[in-house]
């Protein structure tokens, strides 16, 4: 009789290795293929994606009217042909005082807010700089605010004030035309936030002045009386 044992393979308690995995394709590792997360995510993101829009921004209306009448304007009027020498708005500086500013939070927070809608820029803080005893003032409490523009913004804010703000002003006469700190720099003060058209009585919580200085390049105050009477600053002729 054949051994029936010789037939058979021998027996083993090794388990054969599973084959090994086929890497998916780069673009579908981790979105799972077609029509997985990562695609739809990705189709989300491109429809709310606005488009760029890289047309700039046109120059203030003002500045074209500088460039345009106001340089031939002030060549007559001082005698100087060369157009870098001739007198221009540097900055503009806006300055709202809040004098109870360190105990009053909500009117310090309703001044920053309404100096930042006006200007078109975030208002900074102002701290005092030393102590007085007789204010009850200490070095460090905040007592107001403050913004600087320049560039584009700075000659739209003139431009606003001009022709809005300053026409709004109760009883006006003219501003002061000896108002100039010998230098070329000019300053006046606004009785109210709500000579700009920016800032509704709804929304007025305080109301509170500020202060406005001009600062330009002329080397002397006749100089920039010509400037900012060519910009339409309507002074008065005593």
């Amino acid at each position: 009789m054949a051994d029936e044992t010789t037939d058979k393979p021998p027996a083993t308690d090794a388990v054969p290795a599973p084959p090994a995995p086929v890497p998916a394709p780069k673009g579908e590792r981790k979105g799972g293929g077609k029509g997985g997360k990562g695609e739809k995510r990705a189709d989300k993101k491109a429809k709310t994606e606005a488009p760029v829009d890289d047309t700039p921004a046109p120059p203030p209306r003002l500045l074209v009217r500088y460039r345009q009448e106001v340089v031939s304007k002030l060549r007559t009027e001082l005698g100087i042909q060369n157009t870098l020498a001739l007198p221009r708005l540097r900055k503009v500086v806006l300055n709202m005082g809040v004098g109870d500013g360190h105990k009053n939070k909500p009117r310090l927070e309703a001044a920053v807010r309404d100096l930042s809608i006006i200007a078109g820029q975030h208002a900074v803080i102002t701290r005092a700089r030393k102590s007085v005893a007789s204010f009850h003032l200490r070095e460090g409490m905040a007592i107001g605010c403050k913004v600087t523009l320049r560039g584009a913004r700075m000659w739209e804010f003139v431009d606003r004030l001009v022709t809005l703000a300053i026409p709004r002003i109760r009883d006006f006469r003219g501003l002061d035309p000896d108002a100039f700190d010998g230098r070329g720099n000019y300053s006046l003060g606004l009785s109210e936030q709500l000579l700009f058209p920016e800032i509704t009585i709804e929304s007025l919580q305080h109301e509170l002045g500020m202060d406005v200085t001009i600062v330009t390049n002329a080397r002397s105050d006749s100089s920039a009386r010509a400037l900012l009477r060519a910009l339409g600053f309507p002074f008065r002729r005593n």
